[in-house]
């Protein structure tokens, strides 16, 4: 039998299940899971996922054959080709179509644990995409699963669709906790299908919730299946998942292998849309490795594939992506102009994830050209957008955690299970029949603390993970703009409470612009990741460095005067100038690093920190515009100290 989840899609079904779900990989839980017997079926359905189009004529040529009372002479028959049709029109994202069929053969079905009618069932299921739908379909998953033997084929294929319309709906932890079982429970070589079609679906829901190592190690044990059954279309989405994930963890030139098979894969079985995101994808990874030219030619590659099939939120993408290749390359108008269409509903009509860097790329764009207004609120709005993602996670965290609850609880009936059974066959004398039901309970339980341990492991993992991501910033290290203004409002409160001084000062590295774009963004890059590690060395305990924007930090320095703050000050200047080359760049040819910066301290216990931040601000103004490479003191904190206040 083929696999349960058909992640052999072609074009329209791609781009539809992507654009729908924005998930970020391909994949839907499909009818191909159920051990159907018909002759009909078993031949056509392997077509569907070879070529779908092909797949929909053949079968609506043999419909149209059949007698007119086909309905009552061969309802199996006629059933099967409404099954493949479904699953055929679910492959093109004709989801309408999908539906009518799957009802059409669902009338002619009686009884609820034939594979057939299950297998038009999930077809049915899932042709629904809003969220009401989903919900109403997952109702009638959850009755058909009622009635099937548990841990059976049909059980088991179930669950696999139950998670993955959990998917659809962001229920992460859910759908974690479905396919998880659903993976251990198909552990026998006679359901090695459905257990790769529940690690690719749990790949994908793993990787949305931060445990890229467990995706990546799932994907792995998948694309080795797909090779052995020499399956092409599944090997080129499962690479493809396997390029997103190591993305997502960093690894963009591994990430850049897997994608370009993929690519490669899907262009010899001609899913032109599958090329278009494996080269969306790829332009993504070398942007990351500053390969400016070769990430163009790839997006320009994409660009027109989703154009022509009105994949708006797709091409708005790809233009947010080549807006950003245009600012590295010096074209900050021409950027601002694509992006202004980007965003030209405010990121309603694009994909959630892609919003928030859109608006950060305008807001540089904003800043080359001296748009300094348009540019704080793009800024402004960037990081609403990026607080609201952390809440976001820390929602599906909360959800897995609800999981986790309900989980132990199944472990803690099944030990109480456990005793009884064993004290009643000592009462009763019946050990060889009791036996099997404790091996059973056993079984159950052992899976059920096999998945809770899972689940708590990954839990300090996601936690982790969650503060990082909400703390700290993912280049340098540093604390990010929000916790820095966090620790910075902390100390102001402390100060003031303890009437001691507190220094801040805003540091900004000069023609920064010109590293870029002479040595790459991986240079400009590489210059703020040593100067955050070589400050971190330089400065005290309960000193804060951190990323303010861009190529701008602010330093927080308590207990801190304006002299000693200058002495703080001297030696990070002296550590930037000390920045080691990028790799592959000769000494001799390295730029001379250097930062102004501008200083503000607390005036006399009143200051809030909005001011002192403005103050430090109006300084480093000063210094830029007095030649770069300097240091100046904001004018409210050099007349405190003409009046005497320590300096």
């Amino acid at each position: 039998m083929s696999r349960p989840t058909s992640r052999r899609h072609n074009a329209a079904r791609v781009c539809t299940a992507l654009l729908t779900l924005a998930l970020g990989a391909f994949g839907t839980a499909r009818a191909g899971c159920f051990d159907v017997k018909n002759a009909q079926f078993t031949r056509l359905r392997p077509l569907v996922s070879r070529n779908a189009e092909k797949a929909l004529t053949a079968v609506n040529r043999l419909l149209a054959g059949l007698p007119a009372d086909a309905a009552r002479t061969e309802p199996g028959r006629l059933a099967a080709l409404y099954a493949v049709q479904a699953d055929a029109y679910g492959e093109l994202g004709l989801y309408t179509p999908a539906r009518a069929s799957a009802l059409k053969g669902l009338g002619l079905l009686p009884g609820r644990t034939d594979p057939l009618r299950l297998a038009l069932l999930s077809d049915y299921a899932q042709s629904f995409k809003e969220p009401a739908g989903i919900d109403q379909a997952l109702g009638l998953i959850e009755r058909a699963r009622a009635a099937q033997k548990r841990a059976s084929r049909n059980d088991i294929c179930l669950q696999i669709v139950q998670g993955y319309m959990n998917q659809q709906r962001d229920r992460s932890g859910l759908a974690t906790r479905e396919l998880t079982q659903a993976y251990l429970l198909s552990a026998s070589p006679a359901l090695a299908g459905p257990r790769m079609d529940a690690a690719s679906l749990l790949a994908t829901t793993l990787r949305r919730m931060g445990d890229v190592d467990e995706a990546l190690g799932l994907i792995g044990r998948v694309i080795r299946w797909d090779a052995a059954r020499g399956s092409a279309s599944n090997l080129a989405i499962d690479t493809y998942k396997q390029g997103q994930i190591l993305r997502t963890m960093g690894h963009f030139r591994r990430a850049l292998v897997s994608l370009t098979r993929a690519r490669r894969i899907s262009l010899s079985q001609g899913v032109h849309q599958g090329v278009a995101y494996a080269d969306l994808r790829i332009c993504q990874a070398e942007i990351r490795l500053g390969r400016f030219t070769a990430a163009r030619r790839d997006c320009d590659r994409a660009a027109p594939v989703f154009a022509a099939g009105n994949a708006t939120d797709m091409v708005k993408e790809t233009h947010a992506l080549l807006a950003r290749i245009d600012l590295a390359d010096g074209h900050a108008a021409r950027a601002l102009a694509m992006l202004n269409r980007v965003l030209d509903h405010g990121g309603k009509d694009m994909v959630a994830h892609e919003v928030a860097p859109a608006y950060l790329s305008r807001a540089r764009a904003n800043a080359v050209l001296g748009n300094y207004r348009n540019a704080y609120a793009d800024l402004q709005q960037y990081l609403r957008l990026y607080s609201a993602r952390n809440q976001a996670a820390r929602v599906r965290l909360q959800d897995a955690l609800e999981v986790r609850f309900h989980a132990k609880e199944e472990i803690a009936r099944n030990a109480v299970l456990r005793r009884r059974l064993r004290a009643a066959a000592l009462r009763a004398g019946r050990q060889g029949q009791l036996l099997h039901w404790i091996e059973i309970a056993s079984i159950a339980g052992t899976l059920a603390i096999v998945l809770l341990s899972y689940i708590l492991l990954a839990e300090r993992s996601h936690r982790r993970q969650l503060l990082r991501l909400a703390n700290e910033d993912n280049l340098t290290g540093a604390p990010n703009r929000g916790h820095t203004a966090r620790l910075a409002a902390a100390a102001l409160q402390s100060a003031l409470a303890r009437n001691r001084p507190l220094t801040v000062a805003l540091l900004d590295f000069d023609h920064f612009k010109e590293i870029n774009d002479q040595y790459g963004h991986a240079a400009g890059d590489h210059v703020l990741r040593e100067f955050a590690r070589l400050a971190r060395g330089a400065l005290r305990a309960t000193d804060t460095l951190g990323r303010w924007g861009g190529e701008e930090f602010l330093l927080i320095l308590p207990d801190t005067t304006i002299g000693s703050a200058l002495s703080s000050i001297e030696r990070l200047r002296l550590l930037a100038l000390g920045i080691a080359p990028h790799p592959g760049e000769r000494a001799e040819t390295w730029p001379r690093v250097t930062f102004s910066a501008g200083l503000a301290t607390t005036a006399e216990g009143a200051s809030t920190l909005d001011e002192i931040v403005a103050r430090a601000d109006a300084a480093l103004y000063e210094a830029k515009n007095a030649g770069r490479d300097l240091v100046r003191i904001d004018r409210e904190s050099c007349r405190n100290a003409a009046n005497g206040a320590p300096i």
